[in-house]
């Protein structure tokens, strides 16, 4: 495959890739939810849930309840900032850590198959 996809290829993996997500036994987030979890994992910490609301663009409701959601699910906890008090800071866990490793892994399986 090559460095570049065309539109429709491109189009093609995230069908994929959104297609296994829905059918496999892992948890099914949302966009919304996915962003703030790449973003958690792939940016260095510290994360709050003000900053996370900064950055996406949305309020801090919105990330509370996204994060209410992948904390049930093991995918990030929260914890008190020692420093401040007043604010929460965002952390990895194992789980997390483990779901968007399958995550890629699925993304990278059907790169192939989408740039054949």
């Amino acid at each position: 495959m090559t460095s570049e996809l065309a539109p429709v290829q491109a189009l093609r993996l995230w069908h994929e890739v959104a297609l296994d997500l829905v059918r496999d036994e892992d948890a099914d987030l949302s966009a919304r939810q996915t962003a703030i979890l790449l973003t958690v994992y792939l940016e260095a910490p510290p994360h709050t849930v003000r900053g996370l609301a900064a950055q996406l663009g949305v309020t801090k409701p919105v990330i509370t309840r996204a994060l209410n959601t992948m904390g049930a699910l093991d995918l990030v906890k929260r914890r008190r900032d020692e420093k401040d008090r007043r604010n929460v800071l965002i952390q990895r866990t194992v789980q997390g850590s483990l779901f968007l490793d399958r995550l890629a892994q699925k993304i990278i399986g059907r790169c192939s198959e989408v740039g054949s």
